[in-house]
């Protein structure tokens, strides 16, 4: 009894270590993996960013004929919204009388 008592403390001795030793490289490694997801994400929205900046350009060139009679649009609406409006009444600070 004392010997079969002996081998599972043992056993169960081997199993905690072991499964420190995993609790540990787990840790390690997942702080690992989240340095280099969080360094992977800063490196992709700064290359996004530069990437967009490149492009943005390009793409509203090439929507400038669609959104050209749109935009004229809007220019001729926002004239007659500002024809018709009263002119604005200024009022002289006593000072200047």
């Amino acid at each position: 009894m004392i010997v079969l008592t002996s081998l599972v403390v043992l056993a169960v001795g081997f199993w905690l270590v072991f499964a420190l030793i995993g609790a540990v490289l787990k840790l390690v490694f997942g702080i690992i993996g989240g340095v280099f997801s969080l360094v992977g994400s800063i490196l992709g929205a700064v290359i996004g960013g530069v990437v967009m900046l490149v492009v943005a350009p390009v793409v509203a060139l090439a929507l400038l004929p669609v959104l050209l009679p749109v935009a004229f649009l809007a220019l001729i609406v926002w004239a007659i919204a500002r024809s018709s409006r009263r002119p604005d009444v200024v009022v002289m600070p006593a000072s200047h009388r």
